[in-house]
């Protein structure tokens, strides 16, 4: 298959707005995405994700702003014009149609003579791994294979970007991880870009070359899943990054390179994310990072705790009332008192920011 991806340098967002009545579902999103990237959008229900992808298809028009193929504004263009790939969470393959006919409508609706679609379709069953299932109709395939049928029908036009909602949802956990190196490896053999709506972080870490993370139509951060994971740069960003434990606090002092932090009754460290200019601001901690030790500063009661393989993962509460997300190497019991302690490092610090 040809490697579309040459057939452009860059897209790119300049103030892109999309309204619904008085609602904004998308707010000054600037955004360029580089020939060659896996960007994933992440974020929660209602963020503004889907609106972003739908309006790149040409499925919405823009309220403001404007979308450019390098020097060429596609956003005036209809869908059919700009040429991209799309893939969506419920497949939409055609039911009467053989394996072989859906993967090929693409082609066929452009004029396309039989032996190019026929040798088009055979490449990119092929490149999914469904040749043996070419003449089956979808409801006889799993939902993991209807799923490559919708990667390769969006594949097989060749397109320059490929466009994917949230096209794992409907599998089963197992069905899910095998779809994401499938996804991943088709993505690497075509040189294809490919713009992916999750709102599961895990599926964006293991998948994206950046991760944009939106919430309420706003972009919060854009950054490689290294720089999201470890360093998110706002409290709502590190909370859908997995900082469970989003705590209000007042820096009171420096130590070093670290903030002294009171939480509840407590004083703990941690590493500032800005300039410390206010004294109110919140602590973000991964569960896995907050640790049961003898010697740890925050006094807690446990309220449930759950075996997980090598640790016990559970919540306990202060005598102030906050609920903490923890780990422990050994038992913990419903009620059971404990100290709890977390790396400087691993503790964030974001001033001015309020409890979500």
């Amino acid at each position: 298959m040809t490697d579309a991806s040459r057939n452009f340098r860059e897209l790119r967002l300049d103030g892109v707005g999309r309204d619904f009545g008085g609602l904004s579902a998308l707010r000054d999103v600037n955004l360029t995405i580089k020939r060659g990237e896996f960007i994933a959008l992440l974020g929660p229900s209602g963020c503004g994700k889907t609106t972003a992808l739908n309006s790149i298809a040409g499925l919405l028009p823009l309220t403001h702003g404007a979308i450019f193929l390098d020097d060429r504004r596609i956003d005036l263009l209809r869908p059919e014009e700009r040429g991209f790939g799309m893939v969506f969470q419920n497949y939409a393959l055609f039911p009467h149609m053989t394996v072989q006919r859906n993967v090929g409508f693409g082609l066929a609706m452009r004029g396309r003579p039989r032996a190019e679609i026929d040798r088009k379709v055979d490449e990119a069953l092929a490149l999914v791994r469904l040749q043996a299932h070419a003449a089956k109709l979808p409801g006889q395939l799993s939902g993991g294979q209807q799923q490559r049928v919708a990667i390769a029908r969006a594949i097989v036009i060749e397109p320059p970007l490929v466009l994917m909602d949230e096209p794992l949802s409907n599998l089963d956990a197992k069905l899910r991880l095998e779809m994401r190196s499938e996804i991943r490896r088709i993505h690497g053999l075509l040189g294809s870009t490919t713009i992916y709506v999750t709102h599961d972080q895990d599926e964006a870490l293991s998948l994206a070359d950046r991760i944009v993370v939106m919430r309420e139509g706003v972009v919060r951060q854009v950054g490689t899943p290294a720089e999201l994971y470890s360093r998110p740069a706002h409290a709502d960003v590190a909370e859908f990054m997995g900082f469970r434990n989003l705590l209000p606090t007042r820096i009171a002092g420096q130590n070093g390179a670290f903030a002294q932090l009171s939480v509840g009754r407590a004083t703990i460290e941690g590493t500032p994310m800005q300039p410390n200019t206010a004294a109110d601001a919140i602590v973000a901690i991964r569960p896995e990072d907050l640790v049961v030790r003898p010697d740890g500063p925050v006094a807690a009661a446990v309220e449930t705790s759950e075996y997980r393989g090598r640790s016990f993962f559970g919540t306990a509460r202060t005598p102030e009332g906050l609920e903490l997300f923890f780990r422990s190497d050994r038992p913990v019991r419903t009620g059971e008192p404990v100290q709890l302690a977390a790396d400087p490092t691993q503790v964030l610090v974001y001033a001015g920011e309020k409890v979500l």
